[in-house]
């Protein structure tokens, strides 16, 4: 099978019919959104209206993303075993959204969670800043996915990158702009069926051909790449770095403003635990899955031709789809690792729209004084502006290596939004003051640090020596974050955050009070 001749790169029947089969059903379901998405409830939040199964689902399409599907797949596939912290990293993340973050949010925010970082401190200064934090974290994904959709589209059906990038934005800016969540959340769970049915069927067709022995799969594995690709070391060789990219995956879940803002679609407290709890169970299945497809495309492909067509690895999965089913497999793998990056931009944009419009534009400039149809319109504002961001971040990163991007997205929102978010609920003394030092800490320390690491210091500026030595400041960035909010909680008094705190207890725990 080494020697198969691959359909990547050339224009491919299958994968457009379904692509666009797929876009048809979408934009239907926008236009169904639509005729029931008028208040600002409607658009931020579906109304309250998703049922804990279905925001699971939700919740794990959202999740998902491009570079789960394609990027550790292909890590996998060239390093082996290292692939694992990814899937491991990016699942463990997950119990603890469950126990210490479900719940309070649904009972204390509205729409965003900056609501429940703000709920018991001065609005303006802690919406501004966990806005920025937000916003940041939300950007730095975004160029991920449209860069990965730009170079994913023209590989597969031979479009220039650009128009590429342009389809996404404009298919994406359509979903949120007329659906909102509603039209965001049918997206999310139609790619999440899409893709756990994809791959589970890619991996029976994979393990079939080692009559579905995982063990002779390994033993093929190291037959022909040595011992090496099952043992730690292929990846990440600094134990220090597997630390904090640990640490970034793993509480950077509980910061992304796209993720926890699923929370509030659900009617109650119950609902998002069943949420996250369906998604948890979801999105473990499926890493469990790129374990094996990665492996499959490196004994069934083979690393040479894997890493010939992308260097990062990012096509092994669609290789490995067409290698053992066949031209119209392919094209049907293509077609849903295309809509995974649509139904997570739209996710991305809805979020970023509603920190525009119900944070900043609401609650920052407006002081909570407006009425909810000119919510909704500066929403639908807010998208169309962070829609065209989107394609221009596409257009101005092309040909980058953005694996970074996703990194720093994590680590900002480990380091920026989790202390706060945190502290916020369970520590009584926390105040305006520490809220704003903390996500003002965090942002910049993670922003700064990536800089100066060899991802980027070394690998884009070809720099010599990194200044910073970790590819991921974490473990540095988010420690410092909670040091510094704590210090200056402690050092500076608010009467009213203290008595407000009691309240907040009461609704956090019981609900009383909750929309």
């Amino acid at each position: 099978m080494e020697n198969f001749q691959s359909l990547l790169g050339e224009p491919h029947l299958t994968s457009i019919i379904i692509f666009f089969i797929f876009i048809a059903i979408t934009l239907y379901i926008t236009y169904w959104a639509a005729k029931k998405t008028k208040t600002t409830s409607e658009f931020y939040a579906a109304d309250r209206s998703i049922s804990g199964f279905k925001n699971g689902l939700a919740l794990a399409g959202d999740y998902m993303s491009a570079a789960s599907f394609l990027g550790i797949a292909g890590m996998v596939a060239l390093k082996g075993y290292d692939g694992l912290i990814y899937s491991i990293g990016f699942l463990v993340g997950w119990p603890l959204v469950m126990f210490l973050v479900a719940e309070p949010l649904r009972n204390l925010g509205k729409f965003t969670f900056v609501d429940v970082v703000a709920f018991r401190l001065k609005q303006r200064p802690v919406r501004i800043a966990a806005s920025i934090g937000s916003l940041t974290t939300i950007i730095f994904y975004l160029i991920a996915q449209m860069v990965g959709a730009g170079a994913l589209i023209q590989i597969l059906f031979g479009l220039p990158y650009e128009i590429a990038v342009v389809i996404v934005g404009l298919v994406m800016i359509a979903y949120v702009l007329f659906g909102g969540m509603l039209a965001t959340t049918w997206v999310q769970i139609i790619k999440a069926v899409l893709l756990v049915g994809g791959a589970t069927f890619l991996v029976i067709l994979t393990l079939a051909q080692f009559g579905f022995n995982p063990i002779e799969l390994f033993k093929q594995a190291t037959a022909k790449y040595g011992d090496a690709v099952l043992s730690p070391g292929g990846f990440i060789t600094n134990p220090w770095d597997a630390i904090s990219l640990g640490l970034a995956l793993i509480l950077g879940t509980a910061g992304l403003p796209h993720i926890l803002m699923r929370f509030f679609t659900v009617p109650d407290a119950k609902q998002a635990r069943k949420s996250v709890f369906v998604a948890t169970g979801l999105i473990g299945y499926f890493y469990i899955l790129t374990f094996i497809i990665g492996f499959g495309a490196m004994v069934l492909v083979g690393q040479d031709v894997v890493s010939s067509y992308d260097k990062g690895g990012n096509m092994a999965a669609l290789l490995l789809s067409e290698a053992v089913g066949g031209e119209i497999f392919y094209g049907f793998i293509a077609a849903v690792a295309f809509a995974t990056i649509l139904a997570v931009v739209a996710g991305l944009t809805l979020s970023g729209a509603s920190t525009l419009s119900h944070d900043l534009y609401v609650n920052v400039i407006k002081k909570g004084k407006t009425d909810a149809a000119g919510e909704v319109h500066v929403a639908r504002i807010s998208t169309i502006v962070l829609g065209l961001t989107a394609i221009l971040v596409g257009l101005i990163f092309k040909g980058q290596n953005v694996a970074f991007t996703v990194g720093l997205a994590f680590s900002i929102a480990a380091s920026a939004n989790f202390p706060s978010l945190i502290m916020s609920i369970m520590w009584k003394r926390f105040n305006t003051k520490g809220a704003v030092a903390s996500i003002v800490t965090g942002a910049s320390l993670a922003f700064i640090l990536i800089l100066l690491s060899p991802t980027v210091w070394v690998d884009i500026l070809k720099n010599e020596q990194a200044i910073f030595p970790l590819k991921n400041p974490a473990l540095f960035s988010m420690p410092a974050a909670f040091l510094i909010g704590i210090i200056v909680s402690l050092f500076t008094k608010e009467p009213e955050a203290l008595q407000k705190f009691e309240d907040e207890k009461l609704r956090t725990y019981l609900g009383v009070g909750a929309e």
